[in-house]
């Protein structure tokens, strides 16, 4: 499964808007992002940005709540306890492999 995130632009750089890129925060981590999708985008603006593509320009309402829920999936999946088996004891396919040595 693949995930757009909302960032946050930071800089523009670049003329031609098809060819336009910018810096993108990421709750502190800074990628460079192409931005020839959305044209129109101005520094402070929030997007959604998808395998290095801006795909959409959206509030600041939408992205915060986007953090927030991110931020509740980590917190669920600190509390879950991991696999009894662990993933090494799996294939290629997620199947068990009961030829795994236990340790």
């Amino acid at each position: 499964m693949c995930l757009a995130v909302p960032g946050q632009v930071l800089s523009l750089a670049g003329d031609d808007p098809l060819t336009r890129s910018g810096k993108v925060s990421f709750g502190g981590v800074t990628k460079e992002v192409c931005l020839g999708f959305v044209p129109e985008v101005k520094v402070g603006d929030y997007v959604i940005v998808h395998v290095g593509f801006a795909l959409s320009i959206v509030d600041e309402a939408e992205a915060k709540q986007v953090f927030d829920y991110l931020r509740q999936m980590e917190e669920l999946a600190e509390m879950s306890p991991p696999g009894p088996a662990g993933p090494a004891a799996n294939d290629a396919l997620g199947r068990p492999d009961s030829n795994i040595p236990k340790t």
